[in-house]
């Protein structure tokens, strides 16, 4: 239908002001849509980085961490090997001094005999000397082995004879021919017997 009012010109006019509203507000509105899109886009690449950020930081925590505890393994690995080093070197230096006092005391005793004629006072002097020896000796921790009397055992004991005996059990210990030593549960050197057999 149309105006009375109107002509011909002023509606292909309007229609075409109509159409140009139409375009711009087509175009306002793609605008729009790519402005929300690139919005969209950069706060999913946010996202993206707030959770790579957070995996990022955790990995550089442990791999500190892990770089730490290897240079503090590799220094007890190192402080490990002086220490045995010292142990090995300076190990029987505790012992040594102890030895020491015992040497002064032979020394000491020497120099008694050159003077003395009593045989009392020399056996006096080494019995004292002895007695001081096997002290520092057990304060190290040397013990002897007991044998005589005792079951053969081939752990403490090393048979160099045996006897045929009725006086005695088989596998007793008649006599011990060198006393043996150990130190703690190792033993130093078997004491050497002689044992029992069936006679």
């Amino acid at each position: 239908m149309k105006n009375p009012f109107s002509s011909d010109k002023d509606e292909e006019k309007l229609k075409e002001e109509v159409k140009i509203d139409e375009e711009k507000t087509a175009d306002e509105n793609a605008e729009t849509e790519n402005e929300e899109k690139l919005e969209n886009s950069e706060s999913v690449e946010e996202a993206k980085k707030e959770e790579v950020n957070p995996l990022q930081e955790k990995y550089d925590a442990l791999n500190n961490q892990y770089i730490r505890l290897a240079a503090d393994f590799d220094n007890y690995r190192k402080r490990q090997e002086q220490e045995k080093e010292a142990l090995l070197k300076y190990g029987a230096e505790s012992t040594l001094k102890k030895m020491i006092e015992v040497l002064d005391n032979f020394e000491r005793g020497l120099k008694a005999i050159e003077t003395v004629e009593d045989c009392e006072k020399v056996k006096e002097c080494y019995n004292l000397a002895y007695k001081n020896f096997t002290d520092v000796l057990t304060k190290a921790g040397l013990e002897p082995i007991k044998a005589e009397g005792e079951t053969f055992d081939p752990n403490f004991h090393e048979a160099v004879m045996q006897t045929p005996s009725t006086e005695h059990p088989e596998h007793t210990v008649i006599a011990e021919l060198q006393k043996g030593y150990k130190l703690g549960d190792k033993v130093l050197r078997p004491t050497l017997v002689n044992v029992a057999t069936e006679g």
